[in-house]
């Protein structure tokens, strides 16, 4: 069962290969990974796509917690949430079968990107469900190259996975040593 993991991070040189090795060395395999820009200066979202059980999750989300510029961690699989995933597709399109690349195209609510005298090149979003359709009734007419983003997520609703942000007591911030600034009491 495909699985989907968060995590927030400090947008430091690095992380990322962190975050791969310490997934490599404990062999969870990963199916994707998404990484961007958050609209927190200086946190990173990544969006993990891993094959297992809750234990194997359990453990992913340990060793996450484990990488000292990680802020936080979610298991989102079991929320209501919007997946989308982008690809672009270039397919081998001969004047005699350019319409009908087309038709497609618009059934999907693709879009073509690009047109060269032999190939059109398509983007496709959507859930990973509609690409893997579309690349499949694309080949019959050859497909050259395909590129997919992998798996990004938002859980539905009002709620948020966000980095927490600084509040201060009594003007005093302390810094938690994962980039998460924690208030210090009276």
């Amino acid at each position: 069962m495909k699985r989907t993991v968060v995590a927030l991070m400090e947008d430091h040189p690095g992380v990322l290969n962190r975050v791969v090795s310490v997934l490599r060395r404990r062999s969870f395999n990963i199916d994707s990974l998404a990484v961007g820009h958050t609209d927190q200066p200086g946190v990173s979202r990544m969006t993990i796509t891993v094959e297992g059980n809750d234990e194997v999750i359990e453990q992913v989300v340990k060793q996450l917690y484990k990488i000292i510029d990680v802020i936080k961690v979610s298991d989102i699989s079991d929320e209501k949430m919007v997946v989308r995933e982008l690809a672009l597709i270039k397919v081998t399109a001969q004047s005699q079968t350019r319409s009908e690349i087309m038709q497609i195209v618009d059934i999907y609510r693709a879009k073509i990107v690009d047109v060269s005298p032999e190939s059109l090149m398509i983007e496709v979003t959507g859930p990973e469900e509609k690409i893997d359709s579309l690349i499949s009734l694309l080949r019959g007419f050859g497909i050259k190259e395909v590129v997919r983003t992998g798996r990004v997520a938002l859980v539905r609703g009002p709620s948020a996975t966000r980095a927490p942000e600084e509040e201060p007591v009594d003007g005093r911030v302390r810094s938690t040593g994962r980039g998460v600034k924690q208030a210090v009491g009276p």
